[in-house]
């Protein structure tokens, strides 16, 4: 119960590895936010945590829309008067094809609610972690953004562009107690794998050393550090969670 008293903004909770982060977080004591453009999810989800006897609140959010990232900010601030904890989780695979081939618009929509959603909800959280004097974000890239996946340049750019706004905000912030990081995980057992196709799943859980994919809980467990006291001397860092696919 080290969090108890925080209030965390987890987006895309409404399932998969958001849920598992915000399931986590909860537990550990803090009033968690259910941040999620699938309302009917994100009330099910807070519902789930109030029913574990933890406050939280569900709050439908489209990321790459500053207008709605603003009214959830004012929705949470309104409710539990401060912030000292976001995830930056919400995000899109986008189809897998050739990027000779990929369209225009799909691309523009899987950089618009990976990074630029994570670079809104950045923007709106800081003055407010700035003037409380305290608070920890945490970005959910991919080793993807380190190594790149064929046929997937739209998320591969989008998690490297999260990797790179992770060290420039960690520096930025490094002397005013807001810490950020950043966690990259290889393939997960979630939804979005799923979604691949068998090839595509085969291809990148044979890239794992280990030979298994991920579990959102093993995720969960690293962000619960980053956010945590433990991790007070740690900002601008990108954690590789990936059965040894990345060592570097």
């Amino acid at each position: 119960m080290d969090l108890l008293g925080k209030v965390a903004i987890v987006t895309g909770a409404g399932r998969g590895l958001g849920w598992a982060i915000a399931e986590r977080l909860a537990k550990d004591g803090a009033k968690t936010v259910i941040a999620e453009i699938d309302w009917p999810s994100a009330k099910e989800k807070a519902s789930a945590l109030q029913q574990m006897k933890r406050e939280a609140l569900a709050v439908r959010v489209d990321v790459s829309q500053w207008a709605d990232v603003q009214e959830m900010i004012k929705q949470v601030m309104n409710k539990f008067g401060r912030i000292d904890i976001l995830v930056n989780n919400a995000g899109i695979l986008g189809p897998y094809s050739p990027a000779e081939e990929y369209p225009e618009d799909l691309w523009d929509q899987v950089i618009a609610v990976n990074l630029k959603g994570a670079f809104l909800c950045c923007k709106a959280v800081i003055p407010i972690m700035k003037k409380q004097g305290s608070g920890n974000i945490v970005n959910i890239a991919s080793v993807a953004g380190k190594e790149g996946n064929a046929s997937m340049a739209p998320y591969s750019a989008s998690k490297g562009g999260i990797i790179a706004l992770t060290k420039t905000l960690g520096k930025e912030l490094a002397t005013g107690n807001v810490r950020v990081n950043a966690v990259s995980p290889a393939l997960l057992e979630t939804d979005m794998a799923k979604a691949m196709t068998p090839a595509q799943r085969a291809l990148l859980t044979s890239k794992i050393p280990m030979g298994r994919l991920g579990k959102p809980e093993e995720v969960a467990a690293v962000v619960k550090f980053l956010v945590s006291d433990e991790a007070s001397f740690v900002t601008g860092q990108c954690y590789d969670i990936s059965g040894g696919r990345s060592v570097y």
